[in-house]
């Protein structure tokens, strides 16, 4: 495991490598008048003289490799340009965006797992039965389901009908009061900065604002997680393994809980893990149709507008989000299997 988990740190860089050469060389097949927009905070001053300064200062008509090892010595300083359409520079808007899209995904990923799981395992147990056929029919409908649609009638239902839960990622008196001098942004989470700031009123309003958007990405998640974990369930049922522990005498709940069910969490983990850097990455349907302020409706505006200090961060961001993903999962592997073991 060691060997493993050394060999990928070491794969880490070179990936991250490969990643920002191939973006950066996408953004080449543009003229440099067009690429020198990322350094411009204000399109406003663009003039034909500070347009060849910038040329100049950024080597915007030098050879691929010549600017690739400028922008990546920009990138290792921390800087990655100017996001005309976040009006901040590009790191900071994937601090202030991601913190909310992260804060959105937890509070959907756990209940995805934990529903997830328990349905299929359910729906696996008893086969062809009541529990299956409804738990079957639940998937189907999720996974059917367009999110919009289901955000839509959510939305509809709970705000315009009821008057609760409404969009956005917080009201206007918590907006007011997490901008003043009262309170103070340790992790960007505004459920756990309200806490942290003895301001429980302004834990429940977030907490309020996530529960649709949360709620509908569960419930299109949780769908196709049923469907993985009941097929798994099943495979593993049928095996050699579950009937000599039944024959010895050991009880179906401590053979469903205790061998079935981990030999089963292999292909679950990789999607949950895959379903994990989706919705971090942004899911910008939900973000959209609930106005919440996360990376993927900036990604989505950034492309529009042709932000491509934005399009670049964005983009650098999810990849090297999908590559840690893809470690951690190799990881939980051999926890959740000790027949499996990397580099022996």
């Amino acid at each position: 495991m060691r060997k493993f988990l050394l060999k990928r740190a070491l794969m880490l860089p070179l990936v991250a490598l490969g990643v920002t050469f191939l973006l950066f060389s996408l953004t080449g097949l543009l003229p440099p008048e067009m690429r020198a927009s990322i350094y411009l905070q204000d399109q406003r001053e663009l003039t034909p003289e500070l347009m060849r300064e910038l040329i100049k200062e950024h080597k915007l008509d030098a050879p691929l490799v010549v600017r690739y090892g400028s922008w990546l010595g920009n990138l290792l300083k921390g800087d990655l340009g100017y996001s005309e359409t976040a009006r901040m520079k590009v790191t900071d808007a994937i601090k202030t965006y991601l913190s909310a899209t992260l804060e959105l995904t937890i509070f959907a990923i756990i209940p995805i797992f934990f529903i997830g799981t328990r349905l299929g395992t359910i729906s696996a147990v008893k086969k062809d039965k009541w529990p299956d056929q409804l738990t079957r029919l639940l998937a189907i409908t999720g996974y059917s389901l367009p999110t919009f649609v289901f955000g839509l009638l959510a939305l509809m239902f709970f705000y315009g009908w009821l008057g609760v839960l409404g969009p956005g990622r917080y009201s206007f008196e918590t907006d007011m009061l997490i901008h003043s001098d009262a309170f103070k942004s340790y992790t960007g989470l505004l459920t756990v900065d309200s806490l942290l700031n003895f301001k429980p009123a302004v834990f429940w309003d977030a907490v309020k604002h996530l529960i649709l958007p949360a709620s509908v990405l569960c419930f299109g998640s949780v769908a196709m997680l049923i469907r993985i974990t009941r097929t798994s369930m099943l495979e593993e049922l049928n095996k050699d393994y579950v009937r000599t522990a039944r024959a010895k005498g050991l009880k179906e709940s401590y053979v469903i809980a205790n061998h079935v069910r981990r030999n089963a969490m292999i292909p679950v983990i990789t999607l949950v893990s895959l379903q994990f850097v989706r919705l971090l990455g942004g899911v910008v349907i939900t973000e959209t149709v609930f106005d919440f302020p996360g990376i993927g409706r900036w990604g989505v505006k950034a492309a529009q507008q042709l932000d491509l200090a934005g399009v670049m961060g964005f983009s650098l961001m999810s990849a090297l989000l999908f590559v840690m993903a893809n470690t951690i999962s190799d990881v939980l592997y051999a926890v959740m299997d000790p027949r499996i073991r990397y580099g022996e």
